[in-house]
Order: C-alpha cells, then structure tokens, then sequence
C-alpha cells in the first residue's frame, strides 16, 4: 500500500472510530489495529492523536463541500436542496440511533475536553449554516435567511440527539416529513408575497 493510501486508510478509520466511540476513548492502538499496520508505521503518518484529529476533520469538511455541490448539481430548485439536508437524517438514521450526529458528537466532545481543535470542528456546523442560508435567500427569504438556516440546523441536531436518545426511527421519519411540511410553507410564503394581485 502507498503512502498516500495508508495516511488515507488511517483518516478512515480514526474518523469512524472518534464517531463511534469519541476521540477521547479511541487511542492510538485502536486505529492503528483497525488499519492493520505497526506503530512504527503508524508514527511515519502521524505523530500525535491531535495531528489525526485535524486531518479527520479537514476530511469530514472536503466531504461536506463534495455533497453540498452534489446537492447543488442535482437541482436547480433550493427548496429540493434544502429538502436533501432534511432528508439526511433519513439517509443516515441507523447510525444516528446508534452514534447520534457525526458533527453534533464531535463538537460537543471538544467543547466538553476544552479540546484547541474545537473551532476547526464547528466549522462544519458553519458550513451547513451558509449552504441554508445560501438556499432560503435563493428562495426569496434574502431578509430572513440566517434565522432561518439556523432554526432548521438546529432542529436537525435536536432530532438527531433524541434519536440517539430513545432510538426512535419512526420519530426521526415524522420530524424529517414535519420539516418538509415547514419548508413547504416557507417556500409558499415566498410564492405569495411575490405572487402579483
């Protein structure tokens, strides 16, 4: 295996592994026995958990932007758009049962350890709230946008941490069809405000 291909390898498998079981219970060991290689080979990557952290967090970010311009290339409409982030939730639920948020844990464990990284990790919570904000002003909600960005990213999280909670797969489907129903309005307030009498 590369270089490259073994750094890469080592991303992976960290990044699951802080999802799953939190940055500050995964050690050193576990990734390097996850990714199958020495820990001679192991320091030649990276030289502390805190290196690992960085690059797993530079890697959920190029993620992001990829979907987000996924998303943005699958339709023209930001009501479809935003539609994708709810649905999101629905994609993902037999991991956010299990683990909860992949952003939401990771930034909460930061925030709880005093972690120097845990700015870095809400800049992904940053670039979700520009993306929605982006999108509702495309919708013609220009002087409500952030509010609104921030009321759905917020309801997300929250959908997501009960879940987690109580394991609840039939909650997680009412929210998502909940704020598809909100959207819907807030897409048909644009539509007649700007409808002409």
């Amino acid at each position: 295996m590369s270089d490259r291909r073994t750094r890469d390898h080592i991303v992976d498998a960290a990044d699951a592994l802080f999802y799953r079981q939190g940055y500050a219970h995964t050690s050193f060991s576990d990734i390097a026995d996850t990714v199958g290689i020495s820990r001679g080979n192991f320091y030649f990557h990276f030289k502390t958990k805190d290196e690992i952290l960085d690059a797993v967090i530079e890697r959920r970010l190029e993620d992001t932007r990829e979907m987000l311009a996924r998303w943005e290339r699958a339709s023209d409409d930001p009501a479809d758009r935003i539609r994708s982030f709810i649905h999101m939730l629905l994609d993902n639920r037999a991991d956010i049962k299990r683990y909860g948020c992949p952003v939401g844990t990771l930034s909460t464990e930061l925030a709880k350890l005093g972690h120097a990284a845990q700015p870095a990790a809400n800049k992904l919570f940053t670039l979700f709230r520009s993306w929605l904000r982006a999108q509702f002003a495309r919708l013609g909600r220009a002087a409500d946008a952030g509010a609104l960005a921030m009321h759905l990213l917020a309801r997300s999280q929250g959908v997501a941490t009960l879940a987690n909670a109580f394991r609840d797969e039939t909650f997680i489907r009412r929210e998502v069809q909940e704020m598809c129903e909100w959207l819907a309005r807030v897409a048909g307030d644009r539509r007649a405000r700007h409808k002409k009498p």
